[in-house]
């Protein structure tokens, strides 16, 4: 496994783009997944060695990825989670990811997964509004996060529609700051400091909160989109969020979330072979680290073009002159 990675690692990134566009990442890997009934691939991690990947149909899994003859062979994990806490969503919310739940499973809705130096993985759970934590020690627990999250956050514009809250998640290596990235109408990122599970806002809970449309790649059809976020990722003293419609990760800064610099994916997710019928973007899952950046695609239980059925997952190479490299 370890050589995998670090092979993939050594391979060089992308030539700069057109001026005043983004950079094109350089796919250097594609890997279905197999062994997730479910589908869904909705968050990875790397913790140590591994690399590991949750659905959002199912709440007692995590799955560990490993390579074998060109896929990605899913290895499920259970866990059992306590009740989560009290919801501080209002109760039409509530009411329709309940009923959602009976229909398509998942009562949870694991929307992202992230891990601390210490092997300690999270997930935050969309329908809950909350942060479930399996530690190194084996205990599972909810994070006590305070009140004023989900109120600041709604106060923003964020968390007022179904199936638009909480998308993705990332943590510190110490696992002391937690962040928190909302969907869409509005897209936003949210922050939290902690230790011993006693979690606060210092300073407000809301970095940044925005509204909005872009157009779509023209293999989309160009059309118009909510601006969104999918997936959030932490490194090197940066976020990094992936932007599902615009096939784009953005590094921002950790004080106010203010973007900083964008690389596209689009070229090598929307050709020929890989598309879906479908006029929206499917890349779900984000982790950054020093040699590249996972990209985890849920496909909806959908087929591509080429017939494949599975998950996927890429492994990008890291931009030239790398992830922390100025403007």
């Amino acid at each position: 496994m370890r050589g995998l990675f670090l092979a993939l690692g050594l391979l060089a990134g992308a030539a700069q783009a057109e001026p005043g566009l983004p950079e094109e990442l350089r796919l250097m890997s594609e890997y279905p997944v197999s062994g997730m009934p479910a589908g869904h691939l909705s968050g990875l991690a790397l913790c140590g060695e591994t690399l590991w990947a949750v659905s959002d149909r199912e709440d007692d899994r995590l799955y560990q990825l490993l390579p074998e003859d060109g896929v990605l062979r899913a290895e499920a994990e259970f866990f059992s989670a306590p009740n989560p806490p009290e919801s501080q969503l209002p109760w039409g919310l509530r009411m329709r990811n309940w009923a959602a739940a009976l229909v398509r499973g998942g009562a949870l809705d694991f929307e992202g997964l992230s891990c601390d130096a210490q092997g300690n993985r999270y997930l935050v759970s969309e329908t809950r509004a909350a942060v479930l934590r399996l530690a190194t020690n084996g205990s599972v627990e909810w994070l006590r996060l305070p009140r004023a999250l989900v109120r600041q956050s709604r106060a923003s514009g964020m968390l007022l529609h179904f199936n638009h809250g909480f998308e993705g998640i990332a943590v510190d290596s110490a696992g002391e700051r937690l962040w928190l990235a909302a969907e869409q109408k509005r897209r936003g990122l949210a922050v939290l400091h902690g230790r011993n599970n006693n979690w606060r806002c210092s300073g407000g809970c809301v970095l940044t909160s925005e509204g909005g449309e872009r157009a779509s790649p023209e293999a989309l059809g160009g059309h118009s989109a909510p601006l969104d976020f999918s997936g959030l990722a932490y490194f090197n003293e940066k976020l990094f969020t992936l932007e599902r419609q615009a096939h784009r990760i953005c590094r921002r800064n950790l004080s106010e979330g203010e973007m900083e610099l964008c690389w596209s994916f689009a070229t090598e997710a929307l050709t020929d072979n890989r598309h879906y019928a479908v006029d929206y973007g499917m890349a779900e899952a984000l982790w950054i680290d020093k040699d590249g950046a996972w990209i985890g695609v849920d496909n909806g239980g959908l087929s591509r073009a080429d017939g494949e059925q599975r998950p996927i997952v890429w492994r990008f190479a890291a931009p030239r002159g790398g992830w922390s490299r100025r403007p």
